[in-house]
């Protein structure tokens, strides 16, 4: 469980970078370099992040395609030239909101008491 949580906490740090530096809108993401790498790298590190995520806690929320994160992820590192813009866009607007809520309600099943095994620590 503890170890859950530090994965689905990097999850929503990185959804939170994203969120940042795609607020200005797609015009605005189009012209800046290096946001759209860093959303990039954002988006490689939260996917290899869904995968750490036990296969329990996974399976609890199957409402998230967690097969196509990680092939999204492997595209990323692997496919790295033919990375195409409008998809990472795509997946931004269209993937990363429900991702997000998920990741919030996995937060908070985890944070309940009767979910803590790691009694004596803070």
């Amino acid at each position: 469980m503890k170890q859950d949580r530090v994965y689905v906490v990097h999850i929503l740090e990185m959804i939170a970078n994203i969120e940042e530096l795609t607020a200005a809108g797609r015009e605005a993401f189009w012209t800046a370099k290096h946001d759209q790498a860093a959303v990039e790298r954002y988006l490689q590190t939260m996917a290899e992040s869904t995968q750490r995520l036990s296969d329990g806690l996974k399976a609890a929320h199957p409402a998230i395609d967690w097969k196509a994160i990680s092939g999204f992820r492997n595209r990323l590192v692997h496919g790295y030239l033919d990375v195409n813009l409008n998809i990472i866009w795509s997946v931004v607007v269209n993937y990363l909101p429900d991702l997000k809520r998920t990741a919030e309600t996995m937060l908070e099943d985890l944070d309940r008491p009767e979910n803590n095994t790691d009694e004596g620590e803070e």
